[in-house]
């Protein structure tokens, strides 16, 4: 009887840290910690779940700058593609999924498997601030022809 108290006693301890532990994962930054929260997602633009490559780790941070009228390719994306719009807005044609049009300020993953392009339909340059979450040998960028 003591045995099975005792383990009994263990098992709610061990669940309590456990509960206790995944509270303390979960919570809020404490306030003194200065982040904003830009984005928090798994999936991309146009719902596809974010997958990433094979290989050892290589992450690529640009700054891509479409002056006004400017477009770039046909294009896809051959591993994980957070884009956060510095300046400017940009208008993405992700083809049978649509268009959006992105502002100062907001946030995405971009699309990985739909062929989109982008373009500057504004008055001002568009400037975008895009990490690629790659790995040795797989492309960023892959034009579509």
């Amino acid at each position: 009887m003591l045995h099975r108290t005792l383990i009994m006693a263990l098992a709610v301890a061990a669940s309590t840290a456990l509960a206790g532990f995944a509270a303390a994962r979960d919570a809020a930054p404490p306030a003194s910690y200065p982040a904003v929260p830009l984005l928090s997602t798994g999936t991309t633009i146009v719902g596809e779940t974010i997958r990433y490559p094979t290989g050892d780790a290589h992450i690529t941070a640009a700054i891509v700058t479409l002056a006004p009228g400017g477009r770039t390719i046909l294009h896809k994306h051959g591993v994980p593609l957070f884009a956060y719009i510095l300046a400017g807005e940009l208008t993405v044609n992700y083809g049978a999924h649509g268009t959006r049009t992105y502002s100062q300020g907001q946030s995405f993953m971009e699309a990985m498997d739909v062929a989109h392009f982008g373009i500057n339909e504004g008055a001002q340059p568009v400037r975008i601030l895009a990490v690629y979450m790659g790995a040795s040998g797989a492309k960023d960028v892959i034009p579509v022809k």
